[in-house]
């Protein structure tokens, strides 16, 4: 693998992302260690990857010397790879796809939708996510298609690990951006990906290290559950390993930043990530709720950011 150790100036998302941090990039990078700004942190590690957000800002501003990502979701971590190695031909997929769709009138979009979204849940029993395979190129393209042309840009599967989210009415989505992703190819030929529980980026990981941990945001209520980014869910007692993994993390000296939603917008009284992450440092800060079907369930909150280092702010 080679080493990151030129900025990729312009790489973002591919796909849009529910909880996606780019709202509050300007929050972690007032918020980044020092040991990063000086040179003396040379690895990055990324173990729920998601969208990327962060991870494409750092890439922006920083060279490392290695970059670690790693996601449960399989469909992500095969989307990743292909772009990483088979780029031309997925755009190329791509360019059909758009080609295909933006051709028809509203009826038949949606039609082409369904036809796109069963095909690619049909597929699912026959691919291998352990070993690349030509194959993976089509998917990935479906996967983006189905992300930009589906209700609200969510990313969501059931537990049979299919695809459920319906057709979203946009007049011109932007199905294919050959620039991005070219630069987001070119910024994963130097970048480690895997797939598996955050705690698979273990080995990877020592005194020279930034991590950043962005797990499934704990439900701020029972209706506003969206942890199915997966087929797995993310369960309070993953909430507990995490801050475990945090602190195992913690006494090998990495510096790690990890974001979460804030229980006490809904019960002032919820202290659960006050007392799991007791003793490191915990900062709110506001955002805009963006999952949720009415519109009128979308405001400000807080979320918290929390470190193992005083994030002191310029």
């Amino acid at each position: 693998m080679a080493k990151q150790t030129k900025l990729v100036s312009s790489a973002r998302p591919f796909l849009k992302w529910a909880g996606g941090k780019t709202q509050l990039l300007n929050e972690f990078s007032k918020r980044l260690p020092i040991e990063l700004k000086n040179g003396k942190i040379t690895k990055y590690v990324e173990p729920f990857i998601g969208g990327g957000a962060f991870f494409f800002y750092l890439n922006q501003r920083f060279s490392f010397e290695r970059c670690s990502i790693c996601d449960v979701n399989e469909e992500l971590y095969l989307s990743y790879r292909v772009i990483q190695r088979s780029v031309k031909k997925l755009i190329s997929e791509l360019e059909t796809l758009e080609s295909d769709y933006l051709s028809l009138d509203d009826k038949e979009r949606e039609s082409f939708y369904y036809e796109v979204r069963n095909a690619f849940n049909r597929q699912l029993p026959e691919i291998n996510f352990n070993t690349y395979q030509t194959g993976w190129i089509k998917r990935a393209a479906w996967i983006i298609f189905l992300n930009r042309t589906c209700f609200n840009g969510l990313f969501r599967l059931n537990q049979r690990g299919e695809f459920n989210v319906p057709f979203g009415k946009y007049k011109n989505p932007d199905i294919l951006n050959e620039d991005n992703l070219n630069d987001v190819a070119t910024l994963l030929k130097a970048t480690q990906i895997h797939r598996g529980d955050f705690v698979t980026c273990r080995k990877f990981i020592d005194d020279r290290t930034f991590v950043y941990f962005d797990p499934p945001y704990r439900p701020l209520n029972e209706t506003s559950s969206f942890t199915s980014y997966s087929k797995h869910g993310f369960s309070d007692n993953d909430q507990v390993r995490l801050a475990e993994f945090f602190k195992e993390l913690d006494a090998k000296g990495a510096k790690i930043m990890l974001s979460n939603s804030d229980p006490k917008n809904e019960n002032p009284g919820d202290s659960f990530f006050d007392d799991l992450y007791s003793g490191y440092y915990i900062e709110r800060v506001p955002a805009k709720r963006m999952i949720n079907c009415n519109g009128s369930g979308r405001g400000n909150i807080n979320e918290l950011i929390i470190t193992n280092y005083p994030a002191k702010k310029p």
